[in-house]
């Protein structure tokens, strides 16, 4: 009997020296230096935006004219955001290869990786900011032909300014991803801080005292993006990091490597493009809506004295946007360093491992996600009072925001926290298929449904249609992702095993 009990004991004893070989890739200390820098990150990076619609809102200008140049940056923005994800894609591309060589020991792979990505993602920012310059009116066209032609005029000076901010946009994406590959989030936190801190100063100089306007905000928004990402590729070139890039270093593309890239990239820039695109298209519905009548609109004097009409509910949505964006911002930054974390967790070859982590960052997900939204939900009357908006768009906003933030408490780790743990288990066509599916089925369609004015019998909700919209789709990505971490799947795409044959219900046991 006291052989058994001995005999027991030590298994435990061996087992548990086993647990803590395995789970230890990521303490709970390294965890938390990695996932608040980013996080932090994300905060900074976010308020870019936010500042320069809100510091325009409260120019010296008529009421008229801050809604409508602030509503242009918000529109310009939703376009911008779509070609950084492009960018932001192939970054993630980069990263989960970079983390899964790391993961693996394999530093040469890691560095040779890490050089290909920057100039891939140097060349495709800089043709595609070149388009953006020579097609500008048609882009805007497009998207918010509709709009007055106040704000479409403040849409194109904007436009024009941050298209020359592409290729900085890419270049630190990449230097961003490949730092927080090596762990080193605090390096991108700096430079985000740098970035809000240089926005907000040049925005203050251009609209307060040089009384800029729209291009002041534009201006700032280039430096402020200029700055940080010569900041990032000094530090990717220090001597001492694991991964490290020059550019001065001769280099020509290697195929098999950009195709490895890209093999990841391209799934992602799909799905990331077309969900800002699903976004963006969203947004123009509220936009082109007449809303002729009743408290959906309201008329204004702009600079010339003028009688222009003033769209609240295209206001009350930009706040609620923004706003909420900060929100977001907490499951943003743990989605992305869930590619440093479970990319580094699958190149170590232990599924079980992999598992492990894979629930410990749900584990933060879910209690950070809890905290930001209560956080956000409380200070939300003080945010919405913020804006220089007509007091109809701030009521607006606070309705829309109330709705988002019940549903995100729910679902927001589940449909983007998840996403992002299947991309780093090399698991993105599926990702990509059931976003944009989710997308255009939920978002956009429920979206243009209750939000037009000129289909007969629906309701026109406005601005809440739009949110009515993306919740939906939060709650369909929810039940997709998750049900593909459960069934296990993703190892067969991580290489972890060569057949997905484990019945449902133990992929994330």
């Amino acid at each position: 009997m006291f052989q058994v009990e001995a005999a027991c004991t030590a298994r435990e004893g061996s087992d548990t020296e086993t647990a803590k070989r395995k789970y230890t890739l990521f303490t709970a200390k390294q965890l938390l230096w990695l996932v608040a820098p980013i996080v932090i990150e994300q905060i900074f990076s976010t308020s870019l935006g936010f500042f320069d619609s809100l510091m325009v809102s409260n120019m010296a200008a008529t009421q008229a004219v801050r809604s409508n140049a602030s509503n242009a940056i918000g529109n310009v923005d939703y376009i911008n955001n779509l070609i950084i994800q492009l960018f932001s894609a192939f970054a993630t591309g980069g990263a989960i290869v970079t983390s899964q060589a790391l993961g693996a020991g394999d530093r040469e792979r890691a560095n040779k990786v890490a050089k290909q990505l920057v100039m891939l993602v140097i060349c495709v920012s800089l043709g595609v900011g070149g388009v953006c310059l020579a097609l500008n009116k048609p882009i805007l066209r497009l998207f918010y032909g509709n709009v007055d032609a106040s704000t479409f005029a403040y849409q194109r000076t904007y436009f024009y300014v941050t298209a020359v901010s592409f290729p900085f946009i890419g270049l630190f994406n990449a230097c961003a991803a490949l730092l927080r590959a090596q762990r080193k989030s605090f390096s991108t936190m700096a430079s985000a801080a740098i970035s809000c801190v240089v926005n907000v100063g040049l925005n203050a100089v251009f609209l307060f005292v040089l009384k800029m306007g729209v291009l002041g905000a534009g201006l700032a928004t280039l430096f402020c993006r200029a700055v940080p990402a010569v900041f990032m590729l000094v530090l990717l070139g220090r001597r001492d990091n694991p991964v490290r890039v020059r550019l001065a270093e001769r280099f020509r593309f290697d195929g098999p490597m950009v195709r490895s890239i890209l093999k990841l990239a391209v799934p992602s820039g799909v799905e990331s493009a077309l969900f800002q695109l699903g976004k963006l298209m969203t947004n123009t519905f509220v936009n082109a809506g007449v809303y002729a009548t009743g408290a959906k609109s309201i008329t204004g004097i702009d600079e010339a004295g003028q009688l222009i009409h003033i769209n609240i509910q295209a206001n009350g949505n930009a706040i609620a946007n923004q706003i909420n964006n900060f929100a977001s911002v907490v499951g943003s930054g743990i989605g992305t360093s869930c590619l440093t974390v479970i990319g580094q967790s699958v190149g170590a070859g232990d599924p079980d491992q992999v598992k492990f982590y894979m629930k410990r960052m749900f584990v933060i997900s879910y209690v950070a996600n809890g905290l930001c939204v209560g956080a956000i939900l409380a200070l939300m009357p003080f945010l919405t009072q913020l804006y220089g908006y007509a007091e109809e768009a701030k009521e607006i906003g606070r309705h829309c925001l109330t709705f988002c933030l019940i549903f995100q408490f729910f679902t927001y780790p589940l449909s983007f926290t998840a996403p992002s743990v299947l991309k780093a288990t090399s698991d993105v066509k599926y990702v990509m298929v059931c976003a944009v599916a989710s997308m255009f089925v939920m978002r956009v369609t429920l979206a243009f449904l209750l939000t037009t004015d000129r289909i007969p019998g629906m309701p026109e909700l406005g601005a809440m249609g739009y949110w009515i919209g993306m919740c939906s789709d939060w709650v369909l990505r929810s039940i997709l992702f998750s049900t593909r971490l459960l069934s296990g799947r993703w190892k067969k795409a991580s290489g972890l095993i060569r057949e997905s044959s484990e019945p449902a219900g133990e992929g994330a046991e």
